[in-house]
């Protein structure tokens, strides 16, 4: 990858358009970028960054990418040229930012754009040029994620090289250590296995622990089914076991249960077959004493019947006497029936006749009363006459019909035209307000519209007026700290001025004491170490109290650095405190938080009412687009209907002449009627009743002629039966249902005197009789009593049974848990190895290196080797990096330790270790050695430009010379590497500058030669 030119307008310190020539500013292989704190120099880097991947490192995720100090018209922009994987590409990026409306006032959002392209030799008209690719974000991340193979934190890492970064990283623990490693390299599928064995381990166990659990509950199982008497469960089952031989000892215990349960089983079997004897014994006692008692009770009830029958022999001779006489005049009943029916008909006749012949006299019109006395000839002669009078008034009915149609139609069509003529009222009603309704709606559109501005207006005023609000909030809080904290800043700085007059006084008094002090060193004829004098004629005295010694000196010294601290501290964050409350000053300005909050009220309440009002626009327009539809519709149905009422009034001047002919004939035919109806559904009613007369008539003739003949048969029928006459053979005739029921009596009577003599005649019951009576209680107790006992045999035997076909059922399923459990077992060992060996907690493991850590301890040993590569050169062939994968203290993991070795002393030590100089090279040496590992992880893309940030201030002259030395073997291959500092022998080292200046409308950038260095 190699960066050629990069363009920033309106980003981050930089208001204007800025372009970066990288191809000019990397000629020489190494570049710097300097220039005064703030003033933008990282700001470079992140465009590079936002460029490629649309977002800004992460330590710097937080800063705005739009300038403050850009024009608002001009959009924040970021372009970068590059090569990757030998195609020129260019990739613009907008982020999402607020520009001002085009038309109106107001800002509104612009949204964030993308655009990737490349430079080829015909774009299709035969000349060279840039071609669009994509516009997609996520197609254009894709794209150059593909092609770098770094995700964006990987790319910080390795080309955007943070010094800071590794310094913390060369003297982290294993577990700081390896969150960077595990950022940069995928070891994330190891992290998986890792969870995955442990998943497993503990579904494994689940597993386990639920055979155990079955085990326990069959045991449980196998106690209930063996009875109260069996050995317990607790003796043989074991609450935790590892091993294959968890079920052995339980499986022993269920065979004993089963053995015990097959021995009752024989006992029980054995009692049943005795009880069942003796029940079968009983049975039979009782069956033959029910047989004796049932003969007995037979010849007794016998016995007590012959009696009955007897007593009933005189009243069955009279019966027979009676039914004799009766079927002899049986044969008169038939004539003496028909004969009473001739009767009942002849007067059902003459009732039917007189009722109909009152009825036709009451008849309207006269008719009846002229047929009165009339026969059935002459009745049927008039309903002849009367049925074609009705035929003659169905024709004029039709006109009837039609006269009652022709008004409904004339009362439908008056009302169809009434509506019609009120319809075109409304219309035309409606088309007269029309114009008054459209210009108030439209005034409310307008309304509307206004309010959708001042919308946008509020909104802006709003947030600035939230942004002063808080401002001032924070500058009222920060003046109270300020003047919380100016006595105690006073007070530090009193006590540190007293104790630094109290040290100088004290070395004062030591000073002028000193000569005593070495006075009293002087001896009797050792030479004074001042002058070399052995004789010391007038020492120097101490006064009484006022002697200082080297200690106390040192005390006050250190209090005095004690208090200058708390005073340089406490002075220090009161200095900050009151930057921040004049920055909240000038943000807020001069208003107080109570009148900017009054400011915001109002402000809230009127963007609540201009809002409320803005709306209604929609709705408004809504309405005046409906009117418009409304007043279309309105004149069609005008037009409508005055042509339906015109064509409703012809049709009705039609219907009244045809209604007036048809009247004057529908009088003519109804007479005297209400309606022609009416006089029709009378004459028809009159002609019915003729016709209903005239059948009586006929019926009455005929009832009279079957009378006689039925006379005549009954007589000639008494004379065939022996009677003299009817009524003496009506005297013995009996009912046919009485006949019946004294056959039958009779009947009954003969059968069971039959049947009592063919009981009494029986033998056995007669030997049954002469027999003392049975004691059936007394047999049914002792059968009760052996069947009780039958059924407490069954139900032992059947326990027994149960229970031994319970403890078979167990067996089978512990031998059968006992066959699964063995390989669940086996594979809870090997898989609960595996995970404690993969998370590094069992003992096996010696380092107690978890996988991932064990992947990433590999990777970090290459890192180390590519880092000293670079160190031996860096440090004059003194130090190197090498990984240790010894324990970590405590509970600490192991495998992801850097110690450094010291080729002077032939030691390995902590890298925490390493002076400030050391620790800058050692970590550049490090970063360096972790961009090329990987730039190897990623699929070996080339990194053509990397960018260190920062660190050279820490380097003598002689190791200085000596990073030099090393960051121009980076420009193998033609590689450039730009450094950025502020260090001042840089300038002079590295002639290629890119100077970043920043003043109070923004940053600029130029390279060294077009602009003043």
């Amino acid at each position: 990858m190699r960066l050629h030119r990069l363009t920033v307008t309106a980003f981050g310190p930089f208001a204007g358009s800025e372009t970066v020539d990288f191809d000019a500013l990397a000629a020489g292989g190494l570049f710097l970028l300097r220039g005064a704190t703030g003033a933008g120099k990282s700001s470079v880097l992140d465009a590079v960054c936002f460029a490629l991947y649309g977002e800004t490192p992460g330590a710097r995720r937080a800063n705005r990418l739009r300038s403050d100090h850009a024009d608002p018209k001009r959009l924040t922009e970021v372009q970068l040229e590059l090569t990757l994987g030998g195609r020129r590409l260019q990739i613009t990026r907008l982020p999402e930012q607020q520009r001002p409306k085009k038309v109106g006032t107001g800002t509104t959002v612009e949204r964030a754009q993308t655009l990737l392209r490349e430079w080829v030799a015909d774009t299709g008209d035969g000349t060279p040029g840039w071609r669009g690719l994509s516009k997609s974000h996520q197609e254009v991340g894709e794209e150059v994620l593909g092609l770098i193979g770094l995700n964006r934190e990987q790319f910080c890492q390795v080309v955007l090289l943070p010094q800071g970064d590794f310094a913390r990283f060369l003297k982290a623990d294993s577990e700081e250590r390896g969150k960077l490693l595990r950022r940069l390299f995928d070891t994330e599928r190891y992290r998986h296995v890792e969870d995955w064995l442990a998943e497993q381990r503990r579904a494994q166990e689940a597993a386990v622990q639920a055979g155990r659990r079955r085990l326990r509950d069959l045991a449980s199982k196998a106690e209930q089914a063996a009875g109260p008497g069996a050995e317990p469960a607790e003796d043989w089952v074991p609450a935790e076991d590892g091993d294959t031989g968890l079920t052995a000892g339980v499986l022993g215990w269920a065979a004993v249960l089963r053995s015990g349960a097959a021995e009752q089983l024989t006992v029980a079997e054995s009692a049943l077959a005795g009880a069942g004897a003796a029940q079968r014994t009983a049975q039979r006692h009782r069956e033959a004493a029910e047989e004796l008692a049932g003969r007995q009770r037979r010849h007794r009830e016998a016995r007590e019947l012959a009696g009955r029958l007897a007593r009933f022999e005189p009243e069955a001779a009279l019966d027979r006497q009676r039914l004799a006489a009766a079927q002899e005049a049986v044969g008169v009943e038939a004539a003496l029936r028909l004969r009473e029916s001739a009767a009942e008909a002849l007067r059902r006749a003459q009732t039917a006749e007189l009722r109909h012949r009152e009825v036709l006299a009451a008849a309207p019109g006269g008719e009846g009363r002229r047929l009165d006395g009339a026969g059935a000839a002459e009745l049927a002669e008039a309903e002849l006459r009367l049925r074609a009078e009705v035929v003659r008034l169905e024709a004029a009915r039709a006109d009837e019909l039609r006269c009652t149609e022709l008004v409904r139609e004339q009362g439908s069509l008056t009302a169809d035209r009434t509506a019609a003529e009120a319809l075109a009222e409304e219309a035309e009603d409606w088309l007269a307000e029309f114009e008054g309704e459209l210009s108030r709606l439209e005034e409310q559109r307008t309304r509307a519209r206004e309010a959708t501005a001042r919308v946008e207006q509020l909104d802006v005023q709003r947030a600035e007026s939230t942004i002063r609000l808080d401002a001032a909030r924070e500058r009222d809080g920060l003046r109270a700290e300020i003047t919380a904290a100016e006595p105690r800043v006073v007070e530090l700085r009193t006590a540190a001025l007293d104790a630094r007059e109290h040290s100088l006084d004290l070395r004062d008094r030591r000073l002028a004491g000193m000569a005593a002090e070495l006075a009293e060193q002087l001896r009797s004829g050792e030479a004074c170490r001042v002058c070399g004098s052995p004789e010391h004629p007038a020492p120097a005295e101490v006064a009484p109290g006022s002697r200082v010694a080297a200690e106390d000196e040192e005390r006050a010294r250190r209090a005095q650095a004690v208090a200058e601290k708390a005073w340089t501290v406490a002075d220090q964050a009161l200095t900050a405190l009151r930057v921040r409350e004049a920055t909240a000053a000038g943000a807020a300005g001069p208003e107080g938080a109570d009148a900017l909050a009054r400011a915001l009220a109002e402000l809230e309440r009127e963007h609540r009412e201009a809002r409320h009002t803005a709306e209604a626009l929609g709705r408004v327009e809504q309405e005046i687009a409906r009117l418009s539809q409304d007043r279309a519709r309105r004149d069609a149905e005008l037009h409508e209907a005055k042509e339906r009422a015109a064509v409703l009034t012809d049709r009705l001047l039609k219907l009244d002449t045809e209604r007036d002919a048809l009247t004057a004939r529908v009088a003519a035919a109804r007479g005297e009627a209400a309606s022609v109806a009416d006089r029709a559904a009378a004459l028809t009613r009159t002609t019915e009743q003729v016709a209903a007369t005239a059948a009586a008539a006929r019926a009455r003739a005929e009832a009279s002629a079957r009378l006689d003949e039925a006379e005549g048969e009954l007589g000639g029928a008494a004379a065939a039966a022996g009677f003299p006459d009817a009524r003496a053979a009506l005297a013995v005739l009996l009912p046919r249902d009485e006949r019946e029921r004294l056959e039958a009596r009779l009947e009954r009577h003969r059968a069971e005197t039959a049947a009592v003599r063919r009981e009494l005649d029986l033998p056995e019951l007669a030997e049954a009789a002469a027999r003392p009576p049975v004691d059936l209680p007394a047999v049914a107790a002792a059968l009760r009593t052996a069947t009780d006992r039958l059924g407490q045999a069954h139900a032992a035997r059947a326990a027994a049974h149960e229970r031994c076909e319970a403890l078979a059922a167990i067996g089978r399923q512990l031998a059968g848990l006992a066959a699964e459990l063995a390989p669940a077992l086996d594979r809870y060992g090997r898989i609960n190895r595996l995970a404690t060996l993969t998370a590094g907690t069992s003992t096996e493991n010696r380092l107690r290196m978890r996988l991932e850590s064990y992947v990433l301890a590999a990777r970090l040993e290459q890192v180390a080797a590519a880092a000293s590569d670079r160190l031996v050169r860096m440090s004059g062939g003194r130090y190197t990096l090498v990984h240790n994968d010894g324990r970590g203290a405590g509970t600490k993991r192991s495998g992801l330790a850097l110690r450094v070795v010291d080729a002077w002393t032939g030691t390995e030590r902590d890298t925490a270790t390493l002076s400030g100089g050391e620790s800058f090279f050692a970590s550049l040496s490090l970063a360096l050695g972790l961009a090329d590992v990987v730039t190897d992880e990623a699929g070996g893309m080339p990194l053509d430009t990397l960018f260190i940030d920062e660190g050279f201030g820490t380097l003598d002259e002689q190791s200085l010379e000596e990073v030099m030395d090393v960051l121009d073997g980076l420009r193998e291959r033609d590689r450039a590497v730009g450094i950025v500092s502020h260090v001042a022998d840089l300038r002079s080292r590295v002639p290629a500058q890119l100077l970043v200046r920043k003043g109070r409308r923004g940053s600029t950038l130029a390279l060294a030669g077009r602009e003043d260095a």
